[in-house]
């Protein structure tokens, strides 16, 4: 059966991952620079929606004029009469007039959006007129009734989505696998496995999104728990956007760790697409493919670290205490892994082992999956995953059965009995050793009559193969096959065997009269002691 095409092995699938991640940077960057503008002016609301926006003048801040002018707004909301809303203007500032005895002034500063004072506080006074009255008609009771019965309405609505959200769901999943997993691959239960855990969690993150979002619309229908909300996002806004290192607040340092995973993923895809569309097409082996690859990795990661700290204002050459703690931690706590990712290093450019490799280290045999910065990754002829630190490549003894020239020579030894012909043994080996059908027939198989065991004539077949990989399975092939040829030629195989010779005098042995005396005095005694018992 044909294998169906792995979405995940696709070019544009690689595509678009990659630009997806740097939107993301991109957005990041965008978000970073708002919140620094942010900071430098305060929101003017009614009811938890936001009005204008005003700065700093002399002697007060944008908060404590943002608070005035909130304080003067909600007043005028409570009042019994729509109260008028006015502009005096002047030469320097303006001022808005909302009812008899409440002001406040729109200085050049406030003017962002307007050629003068003037024009700005004509704008903002109409902003306020017809919120201020919108505000009125939000406490009404038919007003906060009908608002009632669409809550409860987006509710039903949001339930009996959530569960057809399940159902698509579970159509998307019966269309989808067939897409993504290799029908008849190794991993093709893996693969299943993980399009399920990607599948609920997208469900998870949607139903989420969902739920939130209606809430937060219904939060904004009503004027209370519009004033609520507008407070506590306020509130957190203020807390993480408040430095506390130096120029950082919470959100930087989360926007700077989330740029940082972001250029680790982007350096990933971006070594994908190298390793997949440009270094294969040179034709160089697969070990000198991976040492490019993460040499080009870990030099993006660099440089791209640098650029990010630069553009976020870092002074880099405050790192050098943070390098300097970094030796003494490394010296004392880190040490095994300095040593690993030197050694890394070393298998790197060395390149004593390479990725595709069959080696065999302490009691470990398998291909090499992948080389990293610490450690090395086998995959067993079971199948299993063996994670080895990179220093134990330098320190112990490595067999690699890759290393330059994949042909090997494996050995398997017989032995046959002391009435078989060793010509017809010979022959039989040879036949066994030549028919199969991953044995190279240059060097040619030879047989080597080895000595005399005890109980066999011990011979060993030696052939040579061009996939280590594929040495135990065709040595028991082999086996196999020399069983079945010593059959047929009527050759045994024999089991252990000893002949035992007695060399002695006559029958019965003669006793010497000293062992004669002695055992009759023994007997003696045993009656005796047998009859003062009874």
């Amino acid at each position: 059966m044909r294998n169906k095409p792995n979405l995940r092995d696709n070019k544009y699938f690689k595509l678009v991952k990659a630009a997806i991640v740097i939107l993301v940077l991109a957005i990041s960057l965008q978000f970073t620079h708002a919140m620094a503008q942010s900071t430098q002016s305060a929101p003017v609301d009614i009811d938890g929606s936001e009005v204008f926006r005003v700065v700093s003048t002399e002697g007060t801040t944008a908060k404590e004029r943002a608070e005035i002018i909130n304080k003067i707004l909600q007043e005028a909301v409570n009042s019994e009469k729509l109260p008028q809303v006015r502009v005096e203007k002047g030469e320097k500032y303006a001022k808005i007039l909302v009812g008899e005895n409440s002001q406040f002034t729109v200085t050049d500063k406030d003017a962002v959006s307007a050629e003068n004072p003037n024009i700005q506080a004509e704008n903002w006074a109409k902003i306020i007129r017809e919120t201020v009255e919108k505000a009125r008609e939000e406490r009404s009771e038919e007003f906060i009734n009908r608002t009632l019965i669409l809550s409860l309405i987006l509710v039903v609505l949001t339930i009996a989505l959530h569960f057809a959200l399940g159902k698509v769901w579970k159509i998307l999943q019966r269309n989808v696998s067939p897409l993504v997993t290799s029908v008849g691959s190794a991993d093709e239960n893996q693969q299943q496995s993980s399009l399920n855990i990607l599948l609920k969690a997208t469900l998870f993150l949607v139903r989420t999104a969902l739920w939130v979002g209606v809430a937060l619309y219904i939060t904004n229908l009503f004027p209370v728990t519009r004033q609520w909300s507008f407070d506590i996002a306020a509130s957190i806004q203020i807390s993480l956007t408040s430095p506390i290192f130096k120029d950082f607040s919470v959100t930087g340092i989360l926007v700077l760790i989330g740029l940082f995973l972001g250029l680790i993923i982007l350096s990933g895809a971006v070594t994908n697409i190298l390793r997949s569309r440009i270094l294969r097409v040179l034709r160089i082996s697969r070990g000198a493919q991976e040492v490019i690859a993460i040499i080009f990795k870990y030099t993006f990661i660099g440089v791209g670290s640098v650029v990010l700290l630069q553009i976020f204002g870092v002074d880099l050459s405050s790192l050098a205490i943070l390098a300097s703690a970094l030796g003494v931690g490394i010296g004392f706590g880190f040490q095994d892994i300095a040593k690993n990712f030197g050694s890394g290093l070393v298998l790197l450019f060395e390149r004593p082992i390479q990725v595709g490799d069959f080696i065999e280290v302490g009691n470990y045999m398998g291909n090499v999956e992948s080389i990293g910065a610490r450690s090395v990754t086998i995959r067993t002829l079971d199948r299993v995953s063996i994670i080895v630190p990179n220093s134990r490549f330098l320190e112990d003894e490595v067999i690699n059965w890759s290393h330059h020239n994949p042909i090997s020579r494996i050995h398997v030894p017989i032995g046959v009995s002391y009435s078989a012909d060793v010509k017809v043994v010979k022959k039989a080996l040879l036949e066994a050793g030549k028919n199969h059908p991953e044995v190279l027939s240059v060097p040619q198989p030879q047989v080597l009559f080895t000595g005399f065991g005890d109980s066999s004539l011990d011979f060993e077949l030696l052939v040579w193969i061009n996939a280590p990989s594929h040495q135990i399975s065709i040595k028991s092939d082999l086996c196999f096959r020399i069983e079945a040829a010593l059959k047929e030629y009527k050759i045994e195989i024999p089991f252990p065997q000893r002949d035992l010779h007695l060399r002695t005098g006559e029958l019965p042995v003669k006793l010497s009269p000293e062992i004669e005396q002695a055992l009759l005095r023994n007997s003696v005694q045993q009656n005796g002691k047998n009859g003062n018992g009874a």
